[in-house]
Formats: C-alpha cells, sequence, structure tokens
C-alpha cells in the first residue's frame, strides 16, 4: 500500500514563502516521479509542478520563476519551495506520486492561504 503525506501549508502574507514537504512510502514500490497540484475553492484541481527522479522538472507558467520543486530520490520525499506568494495562489495543495507502470497514489492535502 502507498501513502503519502504532505506537510508544512499554513498562513503568509502576499510576498512571503512558504516551503512545503511531502514523503511516499511503499513496499517494495519505486517512485518514478512526483509532484503538486492545487485546488482553490469553486475551481478544478490544477497542475502545479511535477519532477521526475531523475530530476527532470515541469511547471505550470503561473508559478514559474517563484516555485521550486525539488527530490529527494533516497528518502522519496519531495519538497515545494514556494516564493513571492500571491493571494492566488490560496489552495489545498496535493502532493502526487507516481509509480508502476500507470499508478498514482494521492496525499490528503495541505491548505496554503496567502493573505493580502
Amino acid at each position: 500500500q502507498v501513502q503519502v503525506v504532505e506537510s508544512g501549508g499554513g498562513l503568509v502574507q502576499a510576498g512571503g514563502s512558504l516551503r512545503l514537504s511531502c514523503a511516499a512510502s511503499g513496499s517494495g514500490v519505486s517512485f518514478n516521479a512526483m509532484g503538486w497540484y492545487r485546488q482553490a475553492p469553486g475551481k478544478q484541481r490544477e497542475f502545479v509542478a511535477t519532477i521526475t527522479s531523475g530530476g527532470r522538472t515541469n511547471y505550470a507558467d503561473s508559478v514559474k520563476g517563484r516555485f521550486t520543486i525539488s527530490i529527494d530520490g533516497a528518502k522519496n520525499m519531495v519538497y515545494l519551495q514556494m516564493n513571492s506568494l500571491k493571494p492566488e495562489d490560496t489552495a489545498v495543495y496535493y502532493c502526487s506520486a507516481d509509480w508502476g507502470v500507470f499508478s498514482r497514489s494521492w496525499g490528503p492535502g495541505t491548505q496554503v492561504t496567502v493573505s493580502s
């Protein structure tokens, strides 16, 4: 069974920074990629950033230059450093972990609130 858990959310003023962490675990499982998605109230879940086990990254246009995703493959952990936060970044942030052929597991989410 694969488990994914996020941490690091909170309340921050516009222009501030937060660092999200995510730990994935699973017996005998190798994670191919991990990523971050977010869902604001009344909106659909949207892509934020992903990183492969080899370190290849991909970002949504809305966060390029402000957010940085990184991975610790040995610990199956992924991080999202968020700088220059804006009120529109307010959302529940979900961590995803890809494993096997087409399997993806999700964490329960962590709330990020950016006040203006």
